[in-house]
């Protein structure tokens, strides 16, 4: 289910505030409600992501990318997530959001969402995603010079390689397992 109060709520925050630099931290704060929890009574793992979903909307509005995309007629689709838990959060707890744009390639955007209660990270969600327009995937490096001229990425920490190589792996496992029951092309 998507939190859609608390999405209107950011999006009016996110419209109503400056624009920030595409390689800015920006930050919302939340409070952890019932329907966010599961039978431990903490955040349920699944909401870890779609509160993540909060932290980007805010960070593509504040950025100027959502302006981008819509020119480009394009959508941001996630591909890949992952997640580390540190530190529960329970019903009526505030913590904040921190969201950042870790770097790019030429088809892979890196963000990361830092769950932070009194200054500790209790959570990370770092996803990888595109931009997906009428004619398939934007060229990220294409996409962020409309935003950004100039800017380059950062180089990626290891983490984020290490992210790329496994998500990369996992779908060629895929693909493999696809192609040997003959529902995928031999040369796709």
């Amino acid at each position: 289910m998507i939190p859609w109060l608390r999405l209107i709520g950011v999006g009016c925050r996110a419209f109503a505030e400056s624009k920030v630099d595409l390689l800015a931290t920006t930050s919302i704060r939340l409070r952890a409600w019932p329907t966010d929890m599961d039978m431990n009574l903490h955040v349920n793992n699944g909401r870890y992501l779609m509160l993540a979903d909060l932290g980007r909307t805010h960070w593509v509005v504040r950025t100027g990318m959502l302006k981008i995309a819509r020119e480009q007629k394009a959508l941001p689709i996630v591909a890949d997530a992952i997640a580390k838990f540190r530190r529960d959060i329970k019903a009526f707890q505030a913590f904040e959001i921190r969201t950042r744009l870790v770097g790019w390639d030429r088809k892979w955007g890196f963000v990361e969402h830092r769950f932070v209660r009194e200054d500790r990270v209790i959570g990370v969600v770092a996803v990888r995603g595109i931009f997906k327009g009428p004619e398939g995937p934007i060229d990220s490096e294409v996409f962020l010079a409309k935003l950004s001229p100039g800017t380059t990425s950062p180089a990626l920490p290891g983490w984020a390689r290490d992210f790329h190589r496994s998500s990369e792996l996992l779908s060629e496992t895929i693909r493999d397992e696809e192609r040997s029951r003959g529902l995928r092309p031999a040369n796709e």
